[in-house]
């Protein structure tokens, strides 16, 4: 910083020394200059630029002969016309008044001073450095302008350290957008990029792909060609020849000549011209010399529909002409305005008056006045660069408002330091996580609408929101996304510990009940319950419970297997053989005197045996071909909660667990038929109270269950599924082993062939009275 400190005041030393000894009289010209509260400098080309000057380290006198540049007096005038409008303004700075100092920036020199000569604090020719650039006040707030991508690149490069604003109405170069080397560099003209997107897709659209590119010396169409020429070879568009037209270039010269020989020799039709407007004109002077006819000209924006190119004798006869042009906006009043200027000027050419010979900003030895007739003519490219000169002045305006706090009626008129960089916003940025949604036709303007839960907004792309991954998650209005919890019914969770000493509990209970029967076989209440039958009973309960096992943990294939194909087809033997053994009472006791020989078929074929097996492998049957054709796969579940991932079993909806479970229903309410209808059999052979109990609670939990699992499709519905499983098989084995086992050990009194012969004599005397 000190050492550009340095070289800073050095220029600006021999500058003011220069312009001590060039200016007698420093008294300010109203066209120049206007005070007020705030200033603003404005850098405008008011004469064109002489190549021989160009590098002099000397300022320029601008008002060369025949130099006059209509096109930067109309964007002289805007600023002016602006600025009058907002001092007039009761809504815009209010009680506050913009001043400004307007500055003539035809060369390199003269740009150099103009920008120092802002830099300087007020009323002096000297910058006072300070540690602390953030506190310093210069002449200046902002400036708008200049013109060219060189001028605006000087004025930025010196303007930046120093945190000056920069808002440009021409200088469209990429480069001067890189913030890290420009950081206070504005503009209200489109980036080059965007017209080098749209000269490739002007290209590709009509398949030209051999042409000619041609730019102009300078950064603007040196970075032009450079940036056009990597898309288009990107896109297969072969570049035949390419040139760039220098300062110095005449039209018809040596240079000039050799370049349209080799242009004509690479017999492309179409030629892209990415040029300024001054060497345009050169090149196109030299191309109506060279008579080169019959093409295509691509034409960049600065000289696209510029009167400056087609004002050329003999430009009509060149070709057809196609360019990228800004869309065209007015400035209502401004021609009003010029018009109201010229007749307040009223002489014509003559010789400057002492008091503005020599202004403070401006040298002039001659003083330009024009009628209405005479004045420079407002086309459409000159009332578009004057737009967006106009609309740099109101940036600048809109944002001393803001920062002055006039939103209340009237400004504080505090101390306001450049870096303070105006802001001229249609719509304010957005939250985090909110997707700018565009309204009407400027991108600018836009509704901030929050992304959808399982969306993030990438910074890359300001305008959608982007899906998250199969495996990741975010909220509404996020940023990012984040991993899914993947989620499963754990071994080591607390309802897990619940229901797993439960149902081992209910194996070591059917275990017991096993041996106990083994133990006392041939006794009375084992051989009513079903002797050797009550076995293959207690195994299959066994059998179900294990499958219980399978629903805890990571879900895998075998588990997904067995888990409900096990408990189904458990639980169907016990129903059956429950089933048949109730059924068998009934009929024994109801029936077998009035349909002996039924009976005695029954008896002989073994009918109950026969029942048992052909039920069970009923089951078997609708089990296999559940578990072949609609297998149990471990799935992963991404549809039930946004932020995890259920790992379960592919089960649940299936064809075959549905015919399976209906199976099981139907042969639950057999059973219970069966044990209702032996509701007044022999005490010891009545089981129909404990047994129905059960089955009523057997048909409880898989309501519950099935409710449960229309409403909750969350990690714990398995241990859910267990419960009911659980319910089921517990009631089973509750209302038809545990009051057979009450007897065996705390009634043996009740276990002998005297009490149920009594019991069944009983029963025969209770029917003859009937």
């Amino acid at each position: 910083m000190s050492l550009l400190a340095a070289h800073l005041v050095s220029l600006q030393l021999s500058l003011s020394c220069y312009w001590a000894l060039s200016c007698h009289n420093t008294e300010s010209s109203p066209d120049f200059s206007l005070s007020g509260d705030y200033l603003l400098a404005g850098l405008f080309p008011l004469h064109s630029d002489c190549p021989g000057v160009r590098r002099r380290p000397t300022v320029t006198l601008c008002d060369r002969p025949n130099s006059f540049n209509g096109h930067g007096y109309h964007l002289f005038q805007a600023m002016r016309f602006g600025i009058e409008e907002i001092n007039n303004s009761t809504t815009l700075l209010p009680n506050v008044t913009l001043g400004y100092q307007l500055y003539d920036v035809c060369s390199e020199s003269a740009n150099v001073y103009a920008t120092l000569n802002v830099l300087s604090t007020l009323g002096t020719h000297h910058i006072e450095i300070q540690a602390d650039s953030s506190h310093y006040s210069p002449a200046a707030l902002a400036v708008i302008g200049p013109d060219t991508t060189n001028h605006a690149a000087t004025a930025a490069a010196l303007l930046s350290p120093f945190l000056v604003p920069v808002i440009s109405y021409e200088a469209s170069s990429v480069m001067l957008g890189v913030k890290r080397y420009y950081p206070s560099f504005l503009r209200t003209i489109p980036s080059d990029k965007y017209q080098v997107e749209i000269m490739v897709l002007l290209l590709q659209r009509f398949g030209w792909v051999w042409i000619s590119l041609v730019g102009s010396d300078g950064d603007y169409g040196q970075l032009g060609v450079q940036a056009l020429e990597e898309q288009a070879t990107q896109q297969g568009i072969c570049i035949a020849f390419k040139d760039i037209i220098p300062f110095s270039a005449q039209p018809g010269n040596e240079r000039m000549q050799s370049m349209m020989y080799h242009l004509d020799r690479a017999r492309t039709t179409v030629v892209v011209v990415f040029s300024s407007r001054q060497l345009a004109r050169v090149f196109f002077e030299s191309v109506v010399l060279a008579r080169l006819t019959a093409k295509v000209w691509i034409a960049s924006e600065d000289w696209a529909i510029s009167r400056h190119i087609s004002s050329l004798p003999r430009i009509w006869g060149i070709g057809t002409v196609l360019g990228v042009a800004i869309q065209q906006k007015l400035v209502p009043g401004l021609k009003e305005f010029e018009e109201a200027y010229v007749r307040a000027k009223k002489a014509a050419h003559r010789p400057c008056s002492r008091d503005s010979w020599c202004s403070s900003n401006q040298l002039c030895r001659e003083c330009r006045a024009f009628t209405v007739q005479q004045m420079p003519t407002l086309g459409a490219f000159s009332m578009s660069s004057a737009y967006n000169a106009y609309r740099a002045v109101y940036a600048a305006a809109h944002g001393l408002h803001q920062l002055l706090g006039c939103a209340s009626g009237a400004c504080s008129r505090d101390r306001v330091y450049p870096w303070q960089v105006p802001e001229s916003v249609c719509s304010s940025n957005c939250l985090e996580g909110h997707q700018r949604v565009v309204v009407g036709f400027y991108h600018c303007c836009f509704e901030c609408v929050p992304c959808e839960a399982g969306t993030f907004l990438n910074k890359s792309d300001l305008h959608s929101c982007q899906p998250c991954g199969k495996e990741e998650w975010a909220p509404e209005g996020s940023e990012s996304c984040f991993l899914r919890t993947v989620v499963f019914l754990t071994w080591h969770e607390p309802i897990s510990w619940v229901l797993l000493a439960a149902n081992t509990l209910l194996l070591l209970l059917v275990a017991g009940a096993a041996g106990l029967f083994a133990w006392h076989l041939d006794t009375p209440v084992v051989r009513s319950a079903g002797g050797r039958l009550c076995f293959f009973m207690l195994g299959s309960l066994a059998g179900g419970s294990c499958g219980l096992y399978g629903f805890f943990g990571e879900p895998t294939l075998a588990t997904c297997l067995l888990r409900q194909g096990l408990f189904a087809l458990g639980f169907a033997i016990f129903l059956s053989c429950l089933t048949i053994r109730s059924f068998q009472l009934v009929f024994i006791f109801k029936f077998s005197a009035k349909v002996p020989t039924f009976y005695q078929a029954w008896v002989q074929n073994h009918g109950p045996r026969l029942f048992v097996v052909i039920s069970s492998m009923a089951q078997l049957l609708i089990c296999v071909t559940w578990l072949a054709v609609w297998t149990p796969l471990p799935t992963r579940e991404y549809q039930r909660f946004p932020q995890l991932v259920v790992l379960d079993c592919t089960e649940a909806n299936s064809p075959g667990f549905m015919v399976a479970f209906a199976y099981n229903g139907l042969l639950s309410v057999s059973a219970f038929a069966c044990s209702y209808l032996g509701k007044d059999l022999p005490e010891n052979y009545n089981e129909a109270k404990c047994v129905t109990f059960s089955l009523l609670l057997n048909f409880v939990s898989w309501i519950g269950f099935f409710t449960t699992a229309s409403v909750y499709q969350g990690k714990y519905l398995p241990a859910v599924n267990v419960l009911a499983a659980l319910s089921s098989l517990s009631s089973g084995f509750s209302g038809y082993f545990l009051p057979k086992c009450y007897v065996i050990l705390c009634r043996p009194d009740l276990n002998s062939t005297e009490h149920f012969q009594a019991s069944i004599q009983d029963y025969t005397r209770r029917c003859g009275s009937t």
